[in-house]
């Protein structure tokens, strides 16, 4: 069978069938890779800093000759890898599914070159038919980057903090709405506090290979339903909702272009009382350990102010919730309230959605079902 080598777009879209192999280093994969790529590494760290000094000190020719010895010791080792890769993902997979996919997959490396080039032959070898992304990692991403400067059909779901807005965008997604959930993307809730409870933060780079394929799978939805002749409302089919958002979200950042059209997007603006919301606070953040949540009020007591910050410590010691996440809900108040209005023409952008209480429910008054 012969090896194809396939752009960017036909790669991504041959990638909802087939399995994704990324045969740069694990330092390379773990730094950022393409999202759902398995890893299959052809050198490891130590070996590709060697082949590429011995390029740039020696010569191409000395470069390939070594990577030629590391590679004909880990030729013997790959195609069993792949295959219990393989074995692992089909697992889930019904029989038929298996055997229309297990012969077919997708390679790639840095650029394109002699890894990739040098894996697809192996597996050619072994029957599997075999297709290379022209470029590599590199073109995926270009690609990526270009995916923040489109114009999109967004819609911001804000509220002040404790108003259930992540509860919100989940259940609008059962009911048929496109969402993307930042916070998810970017393991983390976007406040002091917004790391506990979640896993390590994503890198930079690989925050935005995952929100980049997020837009593009909605995007390739919309275009699927219009040449299928499907017209849905427009609410729940060709507009996007997000969680607002400041531009960064614990260590990672929104791509500025993307952040920026948000900034002039729609915004629907739950508007639920004070002491609803505390109520919601509490029950969320509660749970967590006293030494947590101290951790997380220090790491604000310079804007908190002296005072809010030594009453919120001293209330958390005395395990009255209550009175402590009181002082650090009005701080977070007056921080959204004071970015709410730095917007440019907020008068017309703004939407307020009265609520009584935090509930999913309150999805219902502002958003319609599918279809």
């Amino acid at each position: 069978m012969a090896i194809e080598q396939i752009d960017i777009e036909i790669f991504l879209k041959l990638s909802n069938e087939y399995l994704v192999f990324d045969v740069r280093s694990p330092g390379e994969y773990s730094y950022a890779h393409i999202p759902e790529a398995f890893t299959l590494p052809l050198f490891t760290d130590d070996q590709r800093k060697v082949i590429g000094t011995a390029y740039k000190q020696q010569s191409r020719q000395a470069a390939v000759r070594i990577g030629l010895d590391y590679f004909s010791e880990r030729m013997k080792l790959i195609p069993g890898e792949m295959e219990e890769l393989c074995k692992s993902f089909f697992k889930t997979k019904d029989k038929e599914y298996f055997q229309s996919n297990k012969n077919t997959i997708l390679i790639h490396c840095w650029r394109g070159g002699l890894r990739s080039g040098a894996v697809a032959w192996l597996l050619n070898l072994f029957g599997f038919k075999v297709y290379t992304l022209k470029g590599g990692y590199k073109s995926f991403r270009n690609w990526a980057l270009t995916q923040f400067e489109k114009e999109y059909k967004i819609n911001i779901l804000g509220g002040y903090t404790g108003s259930g807005k992540t509860g919100l965008l989940r259940e609008m997604k059962k009911m048929g709405n496109n969402i993307i959930d930042l916070e998810r993307l970017a393991n983390h809730k976007g406040s002091a506090f917004g790391s506990l409870g979640e896993k390590a933060q994503p890198g930079q780079e690989m925050f935005e290979n995952l929100l980049a394929i997020e837009l593009y799978k909605i995007s390739k939805k919309e275009n699927e339903d219009e040449s299928n002749g499907k017209h849905y409302p427009k609410i729940s089919n060709t507009e996007i909702w997000l969680e607002d958002e400041s531009r960064h979200i614990g260590t990672v950042g929104i791509p500025n272009a993307f952040w920026n059209q948000m900034r002039r997007s729609p915004l629907f603006f739950i508007d639920i009382p004070f002491e609803e919301r505390l109520k919601h606070i509490i029950s969320t953040y509660g749970l967590f350990e006293k030494e947590e949540l101290l951790n997380c009020i220090t790491r604000i007591h310079k804007r908190l102010g002296g005072l809010e910050t030594k009453n919120a410590i001293k209330f958390l010691q005395e395990n009255n919730l209550t009175d402590c996440f009181s002082i650090l809900l009005r701080y977070y108040d007056k921080w959204y309230a004071k970015s709410l209005h730095n917007r440019e023409n907020i008068e017309t952008i703004l939407n307020k959605i009265p609520c009584e209480t935090v509930d999913i429910n309150n999805a219902q008054k502002f958003c319609i079902q599918n279809a």
